[in-house]
């Protein structure tokens, strides 16, 4: 049973950074892309970043480019997701997700190439 664990959410001020954390259980995890989603209330699931199985290939959404940071782990089964400069607009509950597709060729960026989930930390930033 696949089993993904997120850590790390909570309350900070506007420029400020966190960095959560993702564990992963019940699969090989060195040869599945992860990748990060959140969900803001009142409004839809939104993809942040991803990290593909092979070293190297990584994508972001517009909003956080240049802010956020996707890195894995695969000795530790740990994905996780530096967040700097926030912003009281990237207040949300943040997901972890594995690939439902083992050793993807590309980098998935869409919820529907996502077939595991965590079940979310919250990342509230005060302005």
């Amino acid at each position: 049973q696949v089993q993904l664990v997120e850590s790390g959410g909570g309350l900070v001020q506007a420029g400020g950074s966190l960095r959560l954390s993702c564990a992963a259980s019940g699969l090989p995890f060195s040869s599945y892309s992860m990748g990060w989603f959140r969900q803001a209330p009142g409004k839809e699931r939104e993809f942040v970043a991803s990290i593909g199985w092979s070293e190297g290939g990584t994508y972001y959404a517009d909003s956080v480019k240049g802010r956020f940071t996707i890195s894995r782990d695969n000795a530790r089964n740990t994905v996780y997701l530096q967040m700097n400069s926030l912003k009281p607009e990237d207040t949300a509950v943040y997901y972890c997700a594995a690939d439902r597709q083992r050793r993807r060729t590309v980098v998935p960026s869409t919820g529907t190439q996502f077939g595991y989930w965590g079940q979310g930390t919250q990342v509230t930033v005060s302005s």
